[in-house]
């Protein structure tokens, strides 16, 4: 967000007043971020001094900067335990109702059933299937590939 602040040389150096509005701008909008990603408790840590889980969403924070219509998530679940993985479920739900358009890369499968709309499934780059939740649920091809043989999300592997 920096980058898009064009103040010039001379206001940099002189610290103008419109280099103090935008700095205070750059300032309210990364604390309005890590609100809207639950980490109002951790406005003026360091990232070194947050657990793992809130590192995740920060990373989502730090993207969100950008003011992206697209949002690429790779594995934001990865090593996170079941309460952390939810937390990364309602923000992407979140980030939804705001309007922004996830493409979301997991292999929790309980993750993604329970935050998507439509779901496309690879594997080993091959196209399994493509739908919504229940018809993807259902596939034999995906159960056998991801769900197990039991068909839950529970019996998921990675």
């Amino acid at each position: 967000r920096h980058l898009r602040e064009r103040c010039g040389l001379v206001a940099t150096l002189l610290r103008a007043p419109q280099l103090a509005r935008a700095e205070r701008d750059c300032r309210a909008r990364a604390i309005e971020l890590l609100r809207f990603v639950g980490l109002a408790a951790h406005v003026g840590s360091s990232a070194d001094s947050m657990p793992y889980g809130a590192l995740k969403r920060l990373e989502i924070a730090r993207a969100l900067a950008g003011d992206p219509k697209i949002l690429l998530l790779d594995e934001p679940a990865a090593g996170l335990n079941p309460t952390e993985s939810q937390e990364i479920a309602a923000l992407i739900r979140r980030l939804a109702e705001a309007g922004t358009t996830v493409v979301l890369v997991e292999h929790n499968m309980r993750l993604v059933m329970g935050v998507s709309d439509h779901i496309l499934v690879l594997d080993y780059g091959r196209k399994l299937a493509e739908g919504n939740a229940e018809q993807v649920r259902n596939d034999p091809r995906v159960i056998e590939a991801y769900l197990g043989a039991a068909g839950e999300p529970e019996h998921a592997h990675a």
